[in-house]
Protein backbone atom coordinates (compact mmCIF):
# COMPACT_ATOMS: atom_id res chain seq x y z
CA UNK A 1 0.00 0.00 0.00
CA UNK A 2 1.23 3.34 -1.08
CA UNK A 3 2.27 5.56 1.88
CA UNK A 4 1.39 9.79 1.75
CA UNK A 5 2.48 12.49 4.30
CA UNK A 6 0.38 15.40 4.31
CA UNK A 7 1.66 18.70 6.13
CA UNK A 8 -0.42 21.43 7.04
CA UNK A 9 -1.18 23.68 9.83
CA UNK A 10 -4.75 24.07 8.67
CA UNK A 11 -6.57 20.95 10.04
CA UNK A 12 -9.44 21.63 7.71
CA UNK A 13 -6.56 20.86 4.48
CA UNK A 14 -5.02 17.75 5.85
CA UNK A 15 -8.74 15.92 6.22
CA UNK A 16 -9.37 17.27 2.81
CA UNK A 17 -5.83 15.47 1.43
CA UNK A 18 -6.51 12.62 4.01
CA UNK A 19 -9.83 11.86 2.67
CA UNK A 20 -8.79 12.09 -0.65
CA UNK A 21 -6.26 9.53 -0.99
CA UNK A 22 -7.85 7.11 1.40
CA UNK A 23 -10.35 7.06 -0.73
CA UNK A 24 -7.72 5.43 -3.58
CA UNK A 25 -5.91 3.10 -1.16
CA UNK A 26 -3.50 5.55 0.38
CA UNK A 27 -2.10 5.12 3.57
CA UNK A 28 -2.00 9.10 5.04
CA UNK A 29 0.13 10.43 7.78
CA UNK A 30 -1.06 14.03 8.67
CA UNK A 31 1.90 16.66 10.57
CA UNK A 32 0.68 20.09 11.79
CA UNK A 33 3.82 21.64 11.01
CA UNK A 34 6.51 21.55 9.00
CA UNK A 35 8.84 20.35 11.81
CA UNK A 36 6.17 17.48 12.89
CA UNK A 37 6.78 16.59 9.21
CA UNK A 38 9.99 16.44 9.34
CA UNK A 39 9.68 14.14 12.33
CA UNK A 40 7.43 11.75 10.36
CA UNK A 41 9.87 11.59 7.25
CA UNK A 42 12.27 10.26 9.94
CA UNK A 43 10.61 8.24 12.28
CA UNK A 44 7.32 6.74 9.79
CA UNK A 45 9.10 6.78 6.29
CA UNK A 46 9.58 5.76 4.15
CA UNK A 47 6.76 7.81 2.15
CA UNK A 48 6.04 7.78 -1.81
CA UNK A 49 4.90 10.80 -1.52
CA UNK A 50 4.86 13.83 0.95
CA UNK A 51 2.15 16.84 0.25
CA UNK A 52 3.30 20.48 1.95
CA UNK A 53 2.17 23.43 2.99
CA UNK A 54 4.16 26.35 2.51
CA UNK A 55 3.33 28.42 5.33
CA UNK A 56 3.58 27.01 8.69
CA UNK A 57 4.30 27.97 12.34
CA UNK A 58 7.66 26.79 13.80
CA UNK A 59 8.70 25.22 10.54
CA UNK A 60 7.95 26.68 6.94
CA UNK A 61 7.32 23.74 4.49
CA UNK A 62 9.89 25.00 2.42
CA UNK A 63 12.41 24.66 5.07
CA UNK A 64 11.34 21.09 5.28
CA UNK A 65 11.68 20.31 1.75
CA UNK A 66 15.29 21.96 2.15
CA UNK A 67 15.93 19.57 4.94
CA UNK A 68 14.38 16.77 3.06
CA UNK A 69 16.59 16.98 0.06
CA UNK A 70 19.77 17.35 2.13
CA UNK A 71 19.07 13.90 3.13
CA UNK A 72 19.66 10.95 0.94
CA UNK A 73 17.30 8.77 2.94
CA UNK A 74 14.66 10.35 1.59
CA UNK A 75 15.70 10.32 -2.25
CA UNK A 76 12.61 7.92 -2.95
CA UNK A 77 9.69 10.56 -1.78
CA UNK A 78 8.29 13.08 -3.92
CA UNK A 79 7.29 16.62 -2.52
CA UNK A 80 4.56 18.31 -4.14
CA UNK A 81 3.99 21.95 -2.47
CA UNK A 82 0.09 22.11 -2.07
CA UNK A 83 0.19 26.13 -0.92
CA UNK A 84 -1.61 29.18 -2.13
CA UNK A 85 1.87 30.77 -3.10
CA UNK A 86 1.29 31.36 -6.86
CA UNK A 87 3.74 33.17 -7.11
CA UNK A 88 6.39 32.16 -10.43
CA UNK A 89 9.15 33.19 -7.73
CA UNK A 90 7.82 30.67 -5.20
CA UNK A 91 7.18 28.27 -7.83
CA UNK A 92 11.09 28.35 -9.07
CA UNK A 93 12.69 28.76 -5.62
CA UNK A 94 10.74 24.88 -4.68
CA UNK A 95 11.52 23.14 -7.81
CA UNK A 96 14.88 24.14 -7.54
CA UNK A 97 14.77 23.17 -3.80
CA UNK A 98 14.05 20.15 -5.09
CA UNK A 99 10.07 19.77 -5.26
CA UNK A 100 8.74 17.45 -8.01
CA UNK A 101 5.30 19.48 -8.28
CA UNK A 102 3.44 22.46 -7.23
CA UNK A 103 -0.38 22.69 -6.89
CA UNK A 104 -1.80 25.92 -6.30
CA UNK A 105 -4.40 26.00 -3.39
CA UNK A 106 -7.34 26.13 -4.03
CA UNK A 107 -7.48 22.83 -5.83
CA UNK A 108 -10.03 19.92 -6.62
CA UNK A 109 -9.66 15.91 -6.75
CA UNK A 110 -8.49 16.11 -9.92
CA UNK A 111 -6.26 18.36 -9.87
CA UNK A 112 -4.40 16.52 -6.91
CA UNK A 113 -4.22 13.46 -8.70
CA UNK A 114 -3.14 15.28 -12.23
CA UNK A 115 -0.22 16.48 -9.89
CA UNK A 116 0.50 13.75 -8.23
CA UNK A 117 0.92 11.25 -11.80
CA UNK A 118 2.81 14.37 -13.24
CA UNK A 119 5.27 14.25 -10.05
CA UNK A 120 5.68 10.24 -10.99
CA UNK A 121 3.58 8.87 -8.14
CA UNK A 122 2.79 5.76 -10.13
CA UNK A 123 0.75 3.78 -7.26
CA UNK A 124 -2.17 5.77 -8.20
Amino acid sequence: MMRALVVDDSRFIRHYLHSLLVDHGVDCVEAADGRQGLDCLQRSGPFAVALVDWNMPVMSGFDLLRAARSDHAFDGTKFVMVTAEAENDHIEAALLAGADEYLVKPFDEAGLFDKLRMAGVDEL
